[in-house]
């Protein structure tokens, strides 16, 4: 290779030992157990929770921030992680943010109905998806529902294999003539999304009988949710339940080398990052891990990047570690990346990239220097001076990474976290794994590239 040249490196060569394999493999199937059990936020931040107290970080639910690692966390659905660094926060600090949403499908508030003898489930999508991926799938179900008293249930059925699972049904090709006609916009409606919740209707009692009542479906299904729950029809609107492709993750191809399952984005980043922080030695720099909601919906809300949970959070913390410490002089002095996944190049729809500034599976995190769309529109664009220390970090360490943008110019763009953390003035860029099939229902990365994304969010927070 010509030196003035660049040319990304593939992951699969650069860990090629015995040693480094082991340890992909390892991590590999760390993250399958994590997919498969982390399917919403809340599971995933439990998740969280769970391994930092494993791992001796204290929890802070007042934001006393008491310990030298320590940890808050929001509505069950967001966390700030810290941990001391030698130097004082006013001396900079290294952040990492991901998101733990992923478009998936919400049940609505009032969402059960019965129609041709079958009860079913009215849902709103979250995020961006394609509808059609959804159809004639297995289905489960998992969340939450508060009910009156305080209590909080916890609800997931579909997993276990001795559970039924739920789907959506889809039209069937011999009464499709039209609908293959129409755009893909117009032949999926989202008020179609409908999930097939039961089919046997509840056994009449005697009033019914004598009075000629029809046999109720959905008197059944509300039945058994309140045999296995205690909820009733009421509680469904302090619910937050949502549809997710049941099932394990898994390996793919006969190899094994890729990981097939629902929500690498943005999963990915966040078990990746975990890893790190947890694989990280004492730093130099306070490090500071955030996982975050609704990024998917533009980050609105009180769980979101675009909330204040960050900034009070990172209050308490100055209060704790460097007392008097100015907010604006910690928040400038910052450096942080944006933990998201880019799109790999697809084989089979190579027209949509710009090959020369695509990214390859197996290549390892992707630098993406902006996002946006169209003419870098709501876009968070690095400073070069970042990106060449950025560069020079992942270098030192000997981390295969890459650069790229999302799609051509006029086809496509996206949107991240970024923006929210650069609103304060600190360095930031997006940086994360390739991943094909996104924001589908089963999404595929590389073995290689989850283990290279470790040790490129371990070498950042080392940094």
């Amino acid at each position: 290779m010509n030196p003035l040249e660049h040319e990304s490196k593939n992951c699969w060569e650069v860990y090629s030992s015995e040693s480094d394999r082991a340890a992909m493999d390892a991590l590999a199937g760390r993250y399958v157990r994590f997919l498969t059990e982390c399917k919403t936020e809340r599971e995933t931040i439990a998740y969280v929770r769970r391994r930092l107290l494993e791992a001796g970080f204290i929890e802070s639910p007042d934001g006393s921030f008491s310990g030298e690692a320590c940890f808050k966390v929001s509505h069950g659905k967001t966390a700030f992680i810290a941990r001391k660094g030698r130097r004082p926060l006013s001396e900079g600090f290294r952040l990492l943010g991901a998101h733990a949403d992923t478009p998936r499908l919400d049940l609505k508030q009032h969402p059960l109905y019965e129609d041709c003898n079958v009860s079913q489930a009215k849902t709103h999508y979250y995020g961006g998806i394609r509808k059609y991926q959804w159809l004639a799938r297995p289905l489960a179900l998992h969340g939450v529902v508060a009910k009156t008293d305080g209590s909080v249930v916890e609800v997931t059925i579909g997993e276990n294999p001795e559970d039924p699972v739920f789907t959506i049904p889809d039209l069937l090709p011999h009464l499709a003539y039209k609908q293959v006609e129409q755009k893909v916009s117009d032949a999926f409606e989202a008020e179609k999304l409908n999930i097939i919740m039961g089919h046997a209707p509840a056994p009449k009692d005697d009033d019914a009988k004598e009075n000629g009542a029809k046999a109720s479906v959905k008197k059944k299904v509300l039945a058994l949710l309140h045999e296995r729950y205690a909820i009733t029809e009421s509680d469904l609107y302090s619910a937050e339940l949502q549809a997710v492709p049941a099932g394990p993750a898994r390996f793919v191809g006969l190899d094994g080398s890729l990981i097939g399952g629902f929500g690498h984005d943005d999963r990915l980043c966040v078990f990746a990052g975990l890893e790190a922080l947890l694989a990280a030695e004492a730093p130099e720099h306070a490090q500071i891990v955030l996982f975050w909601d609704k990024e998917e919906i533009g980050s609105e809300g009180s769980t979101s990047a675009g909330s204040m949970f960050f900034e009070y959070a990172l209050e308490d913390l100055i209060a704790a570690w460097e007392p008097g410490a100015r907010l604006s002089r910690v928040m400038e002095a910052g450096k942080a990346v944006s933990a998201d996944v880019n799109a790999a190049l697809d084989p089979d729809y190579q027209e949509v990239h710009e090959k020369l500034n695509a990214c390859l599976l197996g290549h390892g995190p992707t630098f993406n220097k902006f996002t946006g769309h169209r003419g870098k529109v709501g876009a968070s664009d690095a400073h070069p001076e970042y990106v060449a220390w950025i560069r020079g970090v992942m270098d030192a360490a000997g981390v295969p990474w890459q650069m790229a943008e999302l799609g051509k110019v006029d086809l496509g763009g996206g949107g991240t976290v970024a923006k929210f953390l650069a609103a304060y003035c600190m360095d930031i860029i997006d940086f994360g794994p390739p991943v094909l099939s996104m924001h589908s229902p089963f999404e595929l990365c590389s073995k290689a590239d989850l283990h290279a994304t470790m040790l490129a969010y371990k070498a950042f927070l080392a940094s």
